[in-house]
């Protein structure tokens, strides 16, 4: 009885869930997945490789999208194990270390991702406000430090809100909702007070993503006001030009993370098939489409990638 009592209020492992409704057809369903997965690991390793290759690229702009690509890759490497695990030899099972492990690593990087997009704006308004100080500014070493923050930022709230987890005893069903471990999922099951723990959350959630996106829309109102004030149109289009990638990302990855959420927090009546078209959204879009995005709006991006492939066929 004391280790039935034990396994119940503190599993060895929980169980994750695929997309519900095609339990019965995993390797089809897999093959889309399966597809994301490549075109986004592919497509943020090229963009790393042509930025570290490229002598021409090596300016702060360049710098923060390899911070972006490495956020990037890091967000599909932290799910693909356990994704293609379900779909591909319906390995549903994962420890509770292992759950919050990838965990970490999917927090982390989430946080780590919204804090480029944030330099990311910074470096926009600078090269827009003030260009003649530019180089100034963002010099090497201070973009360094910039890394270092974030990465810091990225994991330092994140070890506090583990062990507030691991301190949480389960005896309701150990099955998640989706193909991976996330806070909010694991944190339902508890039958314990859960109320530390989703205040913390929710703060980490709104001093990080939520004063990110604040910041970013701050200086982009302040990028509009500069950007009025010049008389040429046509000056006007090429400094609005160079933002339309930036902002396609912050869109592409805001969205779905205030989707989710929101799902998480007053959509408990929605099908299950809701919330994990959302939470894979989530995941996997911004990978997929910030390095498509900035190959074909970034002309530099573009040339070395074109560069880079033709040298190898050569």
């Amino acid at each position: 009885m004391p280790f039935f009592n034990q396994s119940i209020f503190h599993p060895s492992v929980f169980f994750l869930t695929g997309i519900p409704g095609f339990e019965t057809s995993p390797f089809w369903v897999s093959i889309p997945f399966c597809c994301l997965y490549a075109i986004a690991i592919s497509g943020n390793a090229m963009i790393l490789l042509v930025i570290i290759t490229e002598p021409s690229l090596h300016e702060p702009m360049y710098y923060f999208l390899s911070m972006l690509s490495f956020t990037d890759l890091g967000l599909c490497l932290s799910t693909l194990v356990t994704m293609l695990g379900i779909f591909w030899f319906n390995a549903r099972q994962i420890s509770l270390d292992a759950c919050l492990g990838q965990m970490f690593f999917i927090h982390g990087f989430t946080c780590m991702e919204s804090s480029v997009l944030l330099a990311m704006a910074f470096d926009r308004f600078i090269a827009i406000c003030n260009p003649l100080r530019y180089a100034m500014i963002l010099t090497s070493s201070r973009i360094i430090k910039v890394g270092i923050a974030i990465v810091i930022r990225g994991t330092a709230a994140l070890v506090p809100l583990l062990l507030l987890l691991k301190r949480l005893s389960f005896c309701r069903s150990h099955v998640l909702h989706h193909s991976y471990c996330f806070h909010p999922d694991v944190m339902k099951l508890s039958c314990t007070d859960t109320r530390i723990n989703s205040a913390f959350g929710l703060a980490i959630v709104i001093s990080t993503a939520g004063v990110d996106s604040v910041l970013i829309l701050l200086s982009y109102v302040l990028i509009i006001h500069s950007v009025l004030s010049i008389a040429s149109t046509e000056e006007r289009k090429k400094a609005f030009g160079t933002c339309v990638s930036h902002i396609s990302a912050v869109a592409i990855f805001y969205i779905p993370l205030i989707s989710l959420s929101l799902v998480h927090r007053f959509g408990k009546q929605a099908p299950p098939l809701v919330h994990t078209l959302i939470a894979n959204v989530y995941l996997l879009i911004p990978p997929v489409m910030n390095p498509i995005i900035y190959s074909v709006r970034t002309k530099q991006i573009r040339k070395a990638v074109l560069k880079l492939f033709f040298s190898k066929l050569v």
